[in-house]
């Protein structure tokens, strides 16, 4: 994030890296052991905490790595690090999914809130926003709640999604968000390495 961000390509940018597509087969396995009435309200209350702990990350990661004795280049190169991990597993998918196999019982906040839509890449990315350009916190917000809104419509919708596409187009898909996380975690590491550079 070298140069400025517009607000709808940090939208963008935070629901491929919230990947809600990939996370359908995941979060349906999850639910499935779930009592029926209970799954919506389960999904929603994970969402809900999923975007209160994402807010909490954008309004409070400056004060952390304050805290920390953190540089925000450190954040945009470790950002990059677990963002292209991510990115991998998505294009080269294991069983289990990019977060591995989850024993049963109902979930709470682990791992369908956290990391499942809040996870390390998405709490990266806004650490670096809020301390690249802190002056766009408004920004930042409207980014973060829209990308988080059409997640949690896509979500919401999985069951239906799952039997309109099918395993094997979500997967498809899922492979091509996994690219274009890649692509991106490289160049946050890159900006992270030339902010560094000058700083030294």
């Amino acid at each position: 994030m070298g140069t400025s961000i517009t607000t709808l390509s940090a939208g963008i940018m935070l629901f491929l890296i919230l990947d809600p597509l990939g996370n359908i087969p995941i979060f349906l396995s999850l639910l499935k052991n779930v009592a029926p009435q209970r799954r919506r309200f389960v999904l929603v209350r994970e969402l809900v905490i999923a975007l209160v702990t994402l807010f909490a990350i954008l309004f409070c990661g400056s004060t952390v790595l304050k805290l920390m004795q953190l540089r925000i280049e450190s954040v945009s190169i470790a950002g990059g690090i677990v963002l292209f991990l991510i990115g991998v597993k998505m294009v080269f998918p294991r069983e289990g999914g990019v977060f591995g196999n989850i024993e049963g019982g109902e979930p709470f906040i682990v791992p369908m809130a956290i990391p499942g839509v809040a996870g390390p890449s998405a709490m990266a990315a806004l650490m670096l926003m809020a301390n690249s350009e802190p002056g766009r916190t408004a920004d930042w917000s409207i980014a973060l709640f829209c990308a988080w809104l059409a997640t949690a419509l896509i979500l919401l919708a999985s069951t239906w999604l799952f039997r309109l596409l099918g395993q094997s187009v979500l997967s498809a898909i899922e492979r091509l968000v996994g690219m274009l996380l890649v692509a991106l975690s490289v160049q946050m590491f890159l900006d992270g390495i030339t902010a560094y550079m000058k700083l030294s």
